[in-house]
């Protein structure tokens, strides 16, 4: 999947919730407000995460805008409890993040 296009400055758009592949195919769940910035981090950057480190090549699958700062940390973290393949759903459009979006903004 490409990066979504980014039209205002990143920080007037709000946070992002964004998955990328590793070269193993496992999922890492992230949040910015700029995702090809963080995906380039990622990809070389000592600012990137140590989970991704030496992992690659990475490939950003789905990156979608999520609200919030306090809105995207509540949403990652369900994320990051999904299995695989209801990650694998979301990538491919048979599942989104609505009911969890609702359900962070309940709490």
């Amino acid at each position: 999947m490409l990066p979504v296009q980014q039209t205002e400055s990143p920080a007037a758009q709000g946070w992002w919730l964004y998955l990328i592949r590793m070269a193993s195919g496992r999922l890492y769940c992230g949040i910015s407000t700029d995702v090809a910035r963080r995906l380039k981090e990622h990809q070389g950057s000592a600012k990137g995460a140590r989970a991704l480190r030496g992992k690659g090549p990475l490939t950003l699958e789905f990156s979608q805008l999520v609200g919030d700062r306090s809105r995207a940390l509540r949403l990652e973290y369900r994320i990051k409890r999904w299995s695989k393949a209801d990650k694998e759903k979301l990538i491919r459009g048979e599942k989104t993040l609505a009911d969890d979006v609702e359900a962070v903004v309940a709490d």
